[in-house]
């Protein structure tokens, strides 16, 4: 017989569907039971579109003895859509089992004390580590204005992310490859620096074997008129822009828009640039610069989490570029903490994955 934790395992696995299509909202999935079947279930498919909990009960019929079970607390306000706390009230469901409560200061416990007053019972908390973690951009934005930030690099054992003549064509190998270009179907932006672009001529798109992959909006940071306009990133056909952060009064041919940012930590100030990708509605930024970008990030206090891909190789050398350049830490008491460090496989590489200590 089914537990509440397999009904609400596959909410969250209807949740994770639409993954990088419901921004800047979260993924919410929903799953109706009564009497030990599932008569409704639903997820939200894109930002504007009807929630889960709508779908859910769409063709779901008479709910009074049901229990349903959904990833994230119905909504209480009037957005683009209605609440769904007010849709469940009405229906009166005998129980609803909630993951996690709403981040967002709109709702935050409101929708669910709705429904006790009206009668339903609410349990909260069933498998939240994992709704959350599905819904960690969201709840970094939603909390703070601010994208939620991965620091991504290929390097080798020792640390480099190319040898000292500049050459990383291919430091990891095709299964890491094709995992960041599945980050990149799921992220708002990628940002780069303008050495990244001269030297290895990105194009910064997504390139997956499916019809509606989705490009990231491309960020360039470029703080000493290094950019020219002859890279592939200023010439690529996307539906998504190019845009490039400066410190002074300039264009680039081929660049949708330009933000101006003042200088900052070994560049231009990420923390400002953060701040203006989130008020453009920017959730999520993946970071795939060289050494100088990722050391201006981590001295900012910008980055969310990390993820290496480690290659079984060594380049070796002095003037091989390394994963972070930058000053450094002085003493070992002053590195960057990470916590929740997860290994994983990446073809023949090694995902590095964990968050920044925020403490």
């Amino acid at each position: 017989m089914p537990t509440d934790r397999d009904y609400m395992e596959r909410a969250l696995a209807l949740a994770e569907l639409p993954k990088g299509r419901t921004s800047p909202n979260p993924m919410v999935g929903c799953v109706v039971v009564n009497d030990g079947k599932i008569i409704g279930e639903g997820y939200h498919e894109f930002a504007g579109g009807p929630h889960a909990e709508v779908i859910a009960l769409r063709d779901a019929g008479d709910v009074s003895e049901a229990t349903i079970y959904v990833t994230l607390e119905p909504c209480c306000h009037h957005g683009k859509t209605p609440p769904c706390a007010d849709l469940l009230a009405e229906r009166k469901p005998k129980r609803v089992v909630v993951a996690m409560e709403d981040p967002n200061p709109l709702v935050a416990g409101v929708g669910i004390e709705a429904l006790r007053e009206n009668g339903v019972d609410v349990q909260v908390g069933l498998l939240e580590d994992q709704a959350r973690k599905l819904n960690e951009f969201f709840i970094k934005y939603i909390t703070t204005d601010m994208p939620f930030v991965i620091a991504k690099c290929g390097m080798s054992l020792d640390g480099k992310i190319a040898t000292r003549t500049g050459d990383s064509r291919w430091v990891t190998g095709e299964e890491s490859r094709k995992h960041v270009h599945q980050i990149r179907n799921e992220v708002d932006a990628i940002l780069v620096g303008s050495r990244t672009v001269m030297l290895d001529n990105p194009s910064l798109t997504t390139r997956l074997p499916m019809d509606n992959s989705k490009d990231p909006i491309r960020v360039i940071l470029d703080s000493s008129e290094y950019l020219g306009h002859d890279r592939k990133v200023f010439n690529v056909e996307s539906n998504s822009p190019t845009w490039i952060a400066v410190s002074d009064e300039r264009e680039i041919e081929g660049v949708d828009e330009t933000i101006k940012i003042p200088k900052g930590i070994g560049g231009l100030d990420m923390e400002v640039l953060m701040r203006e990708l989130g008020r453009r509605g920017v959730t999520s930024v993946l970071i795939e610069g060289g050494g100088t970008t990722h050391a201006s990030a981590f001295e900012s206090g910008i980055v969310d989490k990390v993820m290496f891909f480690i290659a079984p190789k060594i380049i070796g050398g002095k003037e091989a570029v390394s994963a972070v350049d930058g000053h450094g830490s002085e003493f070992m008491a002053d590195a960057i903490p990470l916590d929740r460090m997860q290994a994983m496989p990446a073809g023949n590489d090694i995902l590095i994955e964990a968050y920044v200590s925020k403490d």
